[in-house]
Parts: C-alpha cells; structure tokens; sequence
C-alpha cells in the first residue's frame, strides 16, 4: 500500500481471511495482511500461509468503506446485533422435524407384530390365487376363440 497511514481492520484466517482480502480487492480498496506475533512458524512469519491468525490492515482513508463491507459480507459483527437466526451446533441433532397434521407413531408390540406379519401373508397368497386363476381363465376364454 502506498498510503503510510494505515489501521487495522479485522483478524482472520484460512478461507475467511482470503475471502475478505478478495471483497475488499474488488471493491477497489487497497489492503494487507500481517501474521499476529503470537504465530511461531516459518510460513506464517514469511506470509505463506493462511491457515494462521493473520491482521488484515487498509488505508485509513479507506477505513470507513471497508468496515462497512465487512459488516455486510458477516466478518465483523456489530455489537447487539443478532448473530443468527439458527443456532449453528457442531453435534448432529437427534431430534426429528416435526410436520404439523401429522401424528406420531408409536412402536408395535411383538404379539401386534406378528398378527400384521400373518395377515399380510395370507393377502400375498390370495393375491397371488387370483392373479395365477385369473390368467388361467383368460387363457381358457382365449382358446375357446380357436378350437
């Protein structure tokens, strides 16, 4: 930057600190970023590597216009302001959507279970009675035509 005034802006890291490196290059606002004194390792001294805490820095005459973009695109968050509107969890929830109108079910008993497994077996033989007689009555209507 060739502005010597400059003033500190925000701290990221990883895809954050790139991601705001590029909104604030494309809106046309001059930056850099500085690896925190706190990062001991060779790259992050050297700036190769973004995955570290890094200070992202731009020109106080262009301090207002970034602030604003980086309150827009979510990096920096306004005191009092709500988060969001969903709370972000790391751990899977265990609870199942409820659908409005429709009831839960509840788990069959074992004596249930076995009265629902019988029926359905004796529809599956019926139905397939009547599929096997019903073929075998068209085929005999059929051959009444060519004899």
């Amino acid at each position: 930057m060739t502005d010597t005034s400059v003033k500190f802006l925000v701290s990221a890291s990883g895809f954050e600190l790139e991601r705001i490196k590029t909104a604030l290059s494309d809106n046309g606002i001059p930056n850099d970023s500085k690896p925190q004194k706190r990062n001991f390792s060779a790259k992050a001294v050297t700036g190769v590597d973004n995955y570290s805490e890094q200070d992202i820095y731009v020109a106080e005459s262009d301090y207002e216009k970034a602030y604003d973009l980086c309150v827009g695109i979510g990096a920096i968050k306004i005191e009092g302001e709500v988060e969001e509107i969903l709370p972000e969890s790391d751990e899977p929830s265990n609870e199942e959507p409820q659908v409005q109108g429709v009831e839960e079910f509840e788990e069959m008993s074992p004596g249930k279970r076995t009265a629902v497994r019988i029926i359905s077996a004796i529809l599956f033989i019926l139905l397939a009675a009547a599929i096997i007689f019903g073929t075998d009555m068209v085929t005999g209507w059929i051959k009444q035509f060519f004899m």
